[in-house]
Parts: C-alpha cells; structure tokens; sequence
C-alpha cells in the first residue's frame, strides 16, 4: 500500500496529486515521488486500464511512482496459461492443499482480521525492518479494503476455526489484481504468502483469465522482489511495454 498520503481527505473526482519527493522506502540512497488520483467512481474496465498503465488501486485512491531518477519499481504479472510451479512451490502446494481451508467472498470488517492485521504488521516490523505502526482502526481497515459498488473480494484461509490469512483481490475482466495480503505470523512456515499467489493462478486458469497482476516488482528489495519466482512473467518497462521478463 502507498506509504505516503495527501493531506486532504475528500478531493473532487479526477483530482491528481503529485507527492513531494522524498527518501526511498525501498532502496537506499535513493529517491521516490508518488502521483495520486482520486478517481470518484471505479469500474473494473477503468480499475484494469489503470492497471495496465502501470497504477494500483488502494481504497479510494490510485496511485504509481514517478521518481525523478529511478525506474526500478516495474508492474509485473503472471503469464496464468504458460505458468509452471517450481519446486519450492510445488511443495507449498503439498503442504497446504489438503490443510489450509479457503473461502472467497464479499470483505467484511471483524474484529478477528484487525487483531490478525495487526499482529502481521507487528511481526514485519521486527523481521523485516518496516515502519512500527499503531494499530489499524476499524474505519481505517474499512475505507481500505471493505470497499462497496465494486468487485473486490476477500479470500480468507483458515486452518480448523483459526483464521490465518486475509487476501484482498480486484476482479478485473482481463486477470484478477492482488491488492493486499496478510498472515498469522506463528503460521509463517506454511508459507501463505505463496499460497495465496498459487491459489489466484489457479483460480484464474480455471476462469480463463490471461494475467495475474501483483503489483510493483523492485529487483534486490525482499518484500518485493519474490514476485519475479512466479513464472514466466512480464514487467511493464519504462516506456509503457509489457516485456516478458522471467520465461
């Protein structure tokens, strides 16, 4: 999600933002600038131009990086008919397959995904060196992910009764778009993260869907970089062209 946010709450339909550049979340030593729409109402035919274009869609808002010097942030997507699992993968797969229990529906706010939310976050600030965060508040998660007149959709993953993983998905014509992923810490050996990407590819495929999208793809930055394993994929390059990138 976009870690810096204009100053204002409610701007007319359209309204663009350029954010004043600053230091790099990503890659040290450099600098970003994110650009910001608020584009009033969404539709998936929009969400997915957008998408194609390079943005991402969180909330209310879209929103992509327009670093003065830098290029390294990519859109990447999964080519869904040519994908093969590699091995790790295909052991993620055994290893949850017959365990893990989804369920795919309308988001819903509870109390049992802020506390799960919050616990994710928490464990990444000590593993991982993001951003200590207060806890999200219930109109906060809401406005975020729990959005109304359009199709997104909550993939829940439970073990038993325990609620272990919460994903957030953009239903789009041309692919479904992962928005947002999150999971109990003390499961993190099941690798859910994974799980969840294997079970959209498959999802997709089933549906006849060309292209899983994941996002920005950053080359040597761990949070991110780990999109370029699920393969053959392609990467949006700086003048606009969708490239195959791992084959």
């Amino acid at each position: 999600m976009p870690s810096s946010s204009p100053a204002f709450r409610v701007p007319r339909p359209g309204f663009r933002y350029l954010a004043p550049p600053g230091p790099c979340e990503f890659l040290p030593g450099r600098v970003w600038q994110m650009e910001y729409e608020f584009p009033g109402a969404l539709t998936p035919a929009v969400c997915l131009q957008r998408i194609e274009e390079g943005w991402r869609h969180f909330g209310g808002v879209l929103y992509r990086p327009r670093c003065p010097t830098c290029t390294a942030c990519q859109s990447i997507r999964v080519d869904v008919a040519r994908f093969s699992p590699t091995r790790s993968q295909r052991r993620v797969r055994r290893a949850n397959e017959d365990v893990v229990r989804l369920t795919v529906g309308r988001p819903v706010l509870t109390r049992e995904k802020l506390e799960l939310f919050d616990r994710y976050h928490a464990h990444q600030a000590g593993a991982r060196g993001w951003p200590e965060r207060p806890p999200r508040d219930a109109a906060g998660y809401q406005n975020a992910f729990v959005m109304r007149g359009f199709p997104r959709t909550e993939w829940c993953y439970a073990v038993g009764d325990r609620l272990v993983g919460v994903g957030y998905v953009d239903d789009l014509s041309g692919g479904l778009s992962a928005a947002y992923f999150f999971y109990e810490p003390e499961e993190r050996h099941r690798v859910l993260g994974c799980w969840n990407i294997l079970s959209l590819i498959e999802m997709s495929a089933r549906r006849g869907l060309p292209y899983l999208y994941l996002g920005y793809y950053v080359e040597g930055y761990g949070s991110l970089a780990y999109k370029a394993a699920y393969h053959p994929n392609q990467v949006r390059d700086p003048d606009g062209r969708w490239v195959d990138y791992r084959t």
